[in-house]
């Protein structure tokens, strides 16, 4: 489980740059990463946790065997006080059993409490570990996002300054330029066009005037 759990933990630094090269999202596969390590902390904790309680059983069996070895001591001297030697036989016999299964009880014991240090000693490894790589993954992940952000941009910012684009930009200049040159030719033609009828129209005005002066001086006898 452990050898599990490290393996996974050297993937997330080792398989980066492969994870990289193949296109995979690496704050997803960041993310896996983390849900695996999780998980294995989980069947860890569970193991530890069955470690403990079966130490403390082993514990109890012990401190009761013990108990009946300090029980049939005092009986069987209490036994020799009252002159009683087949009843004080019987139970240093039952004393003698339950020293030898105190004695297996206690080497069991012992090493069921050594097993669960270790394992308490290991899952707080692996705890440790989990929070250097999550707070590890939390900076990849920011890395990562900065950097898809910086692509984005420069992609944006290089197609904005291309020949294609700059080309079409050139084209849509000219055009606004011959708009312009086309309504000053027409204002002109216009003011041309409109001159030219104001100087024909003058002209009527100037006629119409002549006339009536001529036709008033023959009426008066001026002429």
């Amino acid at each position: 489980m452990f050898k599990l759990f490290k393996r996974v933990k050297t993937v997330v630094g080792a398989e980066l740059n492969t994870m990289l090269d193949k296109a995979e999202d690496p704050v997803k596969m960041l993310d896996q990463y983390m849900r695996d390590m999780a998980e294995d902390m989980r069947d860890v904790e569970g193991a530890v946790a069955k470690q403990i309680a079966n130490e403390k059983m082993l514990k109890r069996k012990y401190e009761d065997a013990q108990s009946i070895v300090d029980k049939r001591q005092k009986q069987a001297e209490k036994a020799i006080d009252a002159g009683d030697e087949d009843l004080a036989r019987r139970a240093l016999q039952d004393k003698k059993d339950h020293e030898q299964q105190a004695t297996v009880l206690k080497e069991s014991w012992d090493r069921a409490k050594s097993d669960a240090t270790n394992l308490r000693e290991k899952l707080d490894e692996m705890k440790n570990e989990y929070r250097e790589m999550k707070l590890k993954k939390d900076s990849l992940k920011a890395r990562a996002e900065s950097a898809k952000t910086r692509t984005k941009m420069n992609r944006t910012m290089s197609s904005v300054g291309n020949d294609e684009s700059k080309q079409g930009f050139e084209r849509m200049e000219e055009k606004v330029l011959q708009f312009e040159a086309e309504a000053e030719t027409s204002e002109d033609m216009s003011s041309s066009s409109r001159s030219l009828d104001d100087e024909f129209e003058e002209m009527d005005k100037k006629d119409g005037v002549d006339d009536e002066l001529a036709a008033l001086k023959k009426k008066l006898g001026k002429e």
